[in-house]
């Protein structure tokens, strides 16, 4: 039976700590810290050093662990202006060949704002760019490399988890990455219950199918908000002010039998954070 499994984003403070330095280490400390995912940080460009990526990608593969990448967080499938989604396309291009080296199939995108236009005009916007996204991925031979939006936790930027489903209509091969603590942000605290996140859940098959219900990509973390522009920043599994609070999900996922990757995004602490959640899962099975 497939199962959940679980990792970072990026390398906790403990990755230092532990003696850790090099790119070519992290699949060494993810092994020692019991986790099985990671995810590659390229939010400020796609800029890698090929040797020391392929000593990861080899060394993950031996230890059996899913690497993803996250895409530059400037990617905007929603602008006005056609040669900044032209762009984009190029980034997200060029995420795909880097997640390709490393021996991942998933590139995580942010999908861009909706400040200046209306929701339903930007959706169609991103639609559009997502659409040569795909296309340019295909004609590089990348069509293995699954595209998974993100679900948003700003207001004014795109990316409800309807709007995300929306977008992974265009190819069975897409993912949505949903983005609990952005959806609890956005949503000023409403996802964290057991009722909220189920019916998330059934929204996510009902609209794309169970089978993607059952390998959807996710980060969680908990995050700070506003009542007025939603994320404010990323916080660790101790604090008791904000959520979402992870067991509720853990017990859902448990129960429903998916098999989803969770990416803990806590600020510092990531890597503790996703093996409390493994813990949890785990004796739940």
């Amino acid at each position: 039976m497939a199962t959940a499994i679980f990792g970072p984003a990026g390398n906790s403070e403990s990755f230092a700590a532990m003696g850790y330095k090099k790119t070519e280490q992290v699949a060494d400390y993810i092994n020692k810290m019991g986790l099985s995912a990671y995810e590659y940080q390229c939010g400020r460009g796609v800029r890698i050093n090929e040797t020391s990526v392929m000593k990861l990608a080899a060394d993950a593969k031996e230890k059996g662990i899913a690497i993803s990448l996250h895409a530059p967080y400037y990617i905007s499938l929603s602008s006005l202006e056609e040669e900044k989604r032209r762009n984009s396309v190029n980034y997200i291009l060029d995420s795909a060949k880097a997640v390709n080296l490393l021996g991942g199939s998933k590139i995580i995108v942010h999908t861009g704002s909706c400040s200046k236009i209306s929701r339903e005009a930007a959706l169609e916007l991103a639609k559009e760019s997502m659409g040569w996204a795909i296309a340019a991925l295909d004609e590089a031979g990348l069509s293995h490399i699954r595209i998974c939006p993100e679900t948003m936790g700003k207001i004014n930027q795109l990316g409800t988890l309807e709007e995300v489903l929306e977008l992974c209509k265009l190819d069975e091969r897409m993912l949505p990455c949903i983005d609990w603590g952005h959806l609890n942000a956005r949503t000023f605290g409403e996802m964290n219950s057991t009722p909220e996140f189920e019916k998330a859940l059934n929204l996510i098959e009902n609209e794309i199918g169970a089978s993607r219900l059952a390998e959807f990509h996710s980060h969680f973390s908990k995050i700070e908000y506003t009542t007025n522009g939603g994320e404010k920043k990323h916080l660790t599994f101790a604090d008791t002010t904000y959520g979402p609070n992870f067991e509720p999900l853990m017990e859902l996922v448990a129960k429903k039998n998916l098999a989803p990757t969770f990416i803990c995004e806590s600020a510092g602490t990531q890597a503790e954070d996703a093996l409390a959640m493994q813990g949890y899962y785990r004796s739940l099975l």
